[in-house]
């Protein structure tokens, strides 16, 4: 079987072909379905690896269509790209990589969504944009009213452009944001069909229905939380399902970086809502000799964490911390006058300066 390394720019596709005889041909075609189909639908069935993108599901699923085996991976696997050299990035030699990749199986794969939730997050990202274009629209409203002295009053976004038109101010002001309102009914007309498509369909999802009784969430987290997730169960236990990767759109508010993810027990509680009832195991989820799902009780998590400590009980809390792990406990300290007669200690030392006493 041929191994075929796929690198998969906007425009045109590197490929790097290792026969069985072993030797190696590098081709560049057009990334179109035309090209792909007369490439490899004469070919025999062939192992390909290429890199999980915006254009490699319908690359994959046109390969697959052809009789070839497809593999997309994560770009973030580090042993992937062992075997590159440390030269100047080219498409060749991301396709040789991932040949290499492809041969010696050092590559993870990723999770590919299924059509109906890629449709949804597709939708949810084209509100996304709609929101946000309609809150650049409002704050560059509010700074041009702002540089003549003015003052918006709080409203919803919805009566912004009336509250901004009820101030007094002057004509030149008037122009110059006239054509950001001008098409701001249009795009609040489109964000609330899109509200209302999402909470239609929160209704008929259960899964989402159940995630709505978390507080704070809404029918759109549900929503995006489902089309993310897809199947919980490939999730083992909660920790698993917490590293997902945040979504782009919200790197990107806190300036590239990821912000700072909630307590543990947050991913516990959504783990434990798409699961089954809150607090309750689903046995579907449960792998032998595994029980860090959700639903386990309160004295088996007890019983576990005094097994992992090899049977020692915790101590009472407070003290230093240095001496509990010894197990050389301080002596409590004394909260009564009477402890302190003769201007010593019950242990000999004097108070606030550390000396015994004599």
């Amino acid at each position: 079987m041929e191994i075929i390394g796929l690198d998969l720019p906007k425009r045109e596709s590197q490929l790097s072909i290792k026969a069985d005889d072993g030797t190696i041909t590098d081709r560049r075609i057009s990334t179109s379905r035309d090209r792909f189909t007369a490439v490899f639908g004469e070919r025999p069935r062939a192992r390909i690896l290429l890199e999980a993108s915006t254009e490699s599901e319908w690359v994959a699923r046109h390969l697959e269509s052809l009789g070839h085996e497809v593999i997309v991976a994560d770009p973030n696997y580090a042993p992937m790209y062992a075997n590159r050299l440390r030269r100047t990035k080219t498409d060749k030699r991301e396709a040789r990589t991932l040949m290499d990749a492809c041969e010696t199986g050092a590559w993870r794969p990723a999770y590919r969504l299924s059509e109906a939730r890629r449709h949804v997050r597709a939708e949810l990202a084209v509100r996304d944009a709609l929101v946000r274009t309609r809150t650049r629209y409002i704050a560059l409203a509010k700074a041009l009213v702002r540089r003549d002295g003015l003052r918006v009053p709080t409203s919803a976004r919805a009566w912004m452009p009336a509250r901004i038109a009820e101030l007094d101010q002057s004509p030149t002001l008037t122009t110059e944001w006239a054509p950001l309102f001008a098409v701001f009914a249009p795009l609040n007309a489109q964000i609330g069909v899109a509200d209302a498509h999402i909470a239609a369909f929160v209704k008929e999802d259960p899964i989402a229905l159940r995630l709505t009784t978390a507080p704070g969430v809404g029918p759109v987290t549900a929503r995006a939380f489902v089309a993310t997730i897809d199947d919980i169960a490939r999730f083992r236990s909660a920790h698993e399902l917490e590293a997902v990767p945040r979504p782009d759109s919200e790197r990107a508010r806190f300036g590239g970086k990821a912000p700072a993810r909630p307590h543990y027990q947050s991913g516990q509680r959504a783990h434990a809502l798409v699961a089954g009832r809150s607090g309750v195991a689903n046995p579907a989820l449960e792998v032998p000799g595994d029980r860090r799902v959700a639903g386990v009780d309160r004295a088996d998590r007890a019983a576990a964490r005094e097994t992992y400590r090899g049977g020692r009980a915790r101590g009472p809390r407070g003290g230093h911390p240095l001496r509990d792990v010894a197990g050389r406990r301080a002596a409590p300290r004394a909260t009564t006058p009477s402890a302190y007669a003769g201007g010593t200690t019950a242990r000999g030392v004097a108070p606030h300066t550390g000396r015994e006493s004599s």
